[in-house]
């Protein structure tokens, strides 16, 4: 098989995100707006399927696709964080500014210590979505 410029842009996209190859990725919040390539580069990398939000697999990684009208963010986000790995990553995906369901960066930065996590960046997701990373606070051990 000979890879193309697309195979590598795809590529690109899940090492942005941290996905590498045998990571359970969950996806919450499919619908027909989601970008199908984004999609496709991580079950690449990942060498299989993306688990759906029904799934009670241990997960490395949370693919949120939330808009604007989706609800409450801090719920979505909670609910989310249960079946994640010590170490794994929340990425909340939302359609960039003057797109249809726009979520306002600020909103996910004030949900996200709500439910318990920390915004550590920002990545551009193609032409029409955002990703946020979101994690949990690394814990401070006290010395006795």
């Amino acid at each position: 098989m000979v890879a193309d410029a697309g195979d590598a842009g795809r590529a690109g996209v899940a090492e942005k995100l941290g996905i590498k190859p045998g990571m359970v990725v969950q996806e919450i919040g499919w619908d027909t707006d989601v970008d199908d390539d984004v999609r496709a580069a991580i079950e690449q990398q990942i060498g299989g399927e993306l688990v759906d939000e029904e799934s009670d697999e241990i997960v490395d990684v949370v693919l949120l696709w939330w808009r604007e009208d989706d609800g409450d963010l801090v719920d979505a986000l909670i609910n989310a964080i249960g079946p994640l790995t010590d170490n794994g990553v929340v990425w909340v995906c939302s359609p960039k500014t003057g797109r249809d369901g726009h979520v306002e960066p600020a909103e996910i930065a004030e949900a996200a210590p709500t439910a318990g996590l920390s915004q550590t960046s920002n990545v551009s997701l193609g032409e029409h979505w955002a990703g946020a990373r979101l994690v949990a606070p690394k814990t401070v051990k006290s010395k006795r």
